[in-house]
């Protein structure tokens, strides 16, 4: 039998015959006997050893991922090399008494036996519980939601935002937290794996690898096994399984600060780049776009929460250009304001713009994953910026500083990842001349584990900040995520902190809050 998802054709004409969601229910059958004509993994083993997840949630549908790997760290993940069915459940109750879709899917080899299933015909702005299953084995249950309808008056909503997640660094006690929360979205700002090979002991967490993980990914076998690392955290897991996300990528996915497909380190890595965004589609929930093929990965993307907010996740890396005035730490040159220099690529650019003139959304948020906010580091009379930031892009940061105002936005909003610390930033209108009013504000929040603990950062950026008046807080040497709350008045953030990342239980702590008013763009401490 050919599941539904890989026979089209067949799908449109049965669609076409019985119509709406009584066709779909009855198109997701799968025969008993086809599921047990499937081959076993080798060793018989437990196959949802990564969990469950699903993301970019619509008003009318979600991606439900999972991947079949009983043996994470050999080519293959121990599966079969053939595809094989999976079947899948969505329901109103946890119990499953009232499911609303099922279905199959195939799990491919080609696609390491990941699977996404884009479920349709779901209900707006509600919880949904879903689960797989392949021949006996079930996957653990999986919560989600969907958002509210674009035209409707929506009152509120929660979210947290969070990147860098270096798994030898330290425990995910602050993903633990997370979990905890009351969220309606989760934000992963990019840096989900890193590019280096494993410390024989764990690093951090004290806890031997096996040797095929010592030595750094280079080819899309080896990256499968260090997201299969990373991704058989416990916390990381229940964190996925809790809310949907969205997912966007930052350097370390690939190789440390590369642009587009030039690296500072050995020039061209397109080949090591097709491998690592192979393996990262193969570990989101992410829609087919994001899948290496065509005219793939497209990963920027743009979520509508009712009226009230308007997400729009962009892809900082595969597009940018080579910076003009220098890899890293350099001086400011005139290259940077060329207008052919980009950030986004000019395709990006253009849906990002297009999408704030359409925008009637109340807040309309930015997921960037690096910092949009200038970083003088020498003073009013220097030029030292860093370059893998907006900073080595400010003509590119400038065009979409008059996008807002083009657009009038109401109430722009940055929320970003990358810096392995915490920054609160008015974004002003012009950063090349005193005075210009405050147009959009930034919250850029610190690494979940990447760095460790102790003073890191602190004593390198924190002299800069005198230098900075639009940055209205730093801080540089802890970790953890941050929690929004967004309503009609305020857009309010609370930076979670964890007191350690040596211990999978460490206690967390709010350790600043802000907020945005309506209609005033620039953050207030509470």
């Amino acid at each position: 039998m050919t599941p539904p998802e890989v026979d089209a054709l067949n799908r449109r004409r049965f669609l076409g015959a019985v119509g709406g969601v009584a066709g779909l229910a009855a198109l997701a059958q799968l025969p008993v006997d086809a599921a047990n004509a499937t081959p076993r993994p080798a060793g018989g083993d437990y196959p949802f050893t990564l969990g469950v997840a699903s993301g970019d949630p619509t008003a009318t549908g979600v991606v439900l991922w999972t991947r079949l790997v009983p043996d994470r760290f050999v080519p293959g993940g121990g599966m079969p090399a053939r595809k094989v069915p999976v079947q899948w459940q969505i329901a109103l109750d946890q119990g499953f008494r009232r499911v609303v879709r099922q279905g199959t899917t195939w799990a491919l080899p080609e696609l390491a036996h990941s699977v996404h299933v884009e479920v349709e015909g779901l209900g707006p702005d509600r919880e949904w519980f879903y689960r797989f299953k392949y021949r006996s084995d079930v996957s653990a249950v999986g919560r989600t939601r969907t958002a509210p309808v674009r035209t409707g008056r929506h009152a509120s909503m929660n979210f947290a935002f969070a990147s860098c997640q270096e798994w030898s660094s330290g425990y995910y006690s602050a993903l633990r937290h997370l979990a905890d929360e009351d969220l309606d979205l989760v934000l992963h700002l990019g840096d989900y794996v890193y590019e280096g090979g494993i410390p024989a002991n764990g690093g951090y967490r004290k806890t031997p690898v096996p040797a095929v993980l010592q030595q750094a990914p280079r080819d899309v076998d080896r990256w499968r096994m260090q997201y299969a690392l990373y991704k058989s955290d416990p916390d990381l897991q229940r964190a996925h399984a809790r809310f949907p996300w969205m997912v966007t990528w930052d350097d370390h996915e690939v190789q440390n600060d590369y642009a587009n497909t030039q690296s500072q380190y050995e020039g061209d890595i397109t080949a090591l780049r097709a491998a690592a965004y192979q393996a990262w589609y193969e570990h989101q929930p992410v829609r087919r776009p994001a899948r290496p093929a065509g005219e793939g990965p497209r990963i920027y993307r743009r979520l509508q929460w009712g009226d009230l907010a308007q997400f729009d996740v962009v892809d900082g890396r595969q597009y940018r250009s080579v910076p003009p005035c220098g890899w890293g730490e350099a001086d400011a040159c005139e290259g940077g304001y060329d207008p052919s220099v980009t950030m986004l690529g000019k395709t990006q650019e253009k849906w990002l713009y297009d999408g704030l003139k359409r925008s009637r959304a109340q807040w309309d948020v930015l997921a960037s994953n690096v910092m949009v906010g200038r970083l003088d580091h020498d003073g009013p009379t220097g030029n030292r910026l860093w370059h893998d930031a907006w900073d080595g892009f400010p003509g590119a940061r400038q065009r979409l500083i008059e996008a807002w105002d083009r657009a009038n936005t109401r109430n722009p909003v940055v929320v970003t990842g990358d810096w392995h610390s915490s920054f609160v930033n008015d974004i002003h209108a012009d950063f090349d001349r005193d005075g210009t009013p405050v147009v959009a504000t930034e919250f850029v929040g610190t690494s979940l584990t990447s760095n460790g603990d102790g003073e890191v950062y602190g004593p390198y950026y924190g002299p800069m900040i005198k230098y900075n008046p639009h940055i209205k807080f730093f801080d540089g040497d802890r970790r953890g995520y941050v929690r929004c709350s967004v309503d009609r008045d305020e857009f309010r953030t609370d930076l979670q902190m964890v007191t350690t990342v040596s211990r999978a239980d460490a206690p967390k702590y709010t350790h600043a809050s802000f907020v945005v008013e309506d209609g005033r763009p620039g953050a207030l401490k509470v």
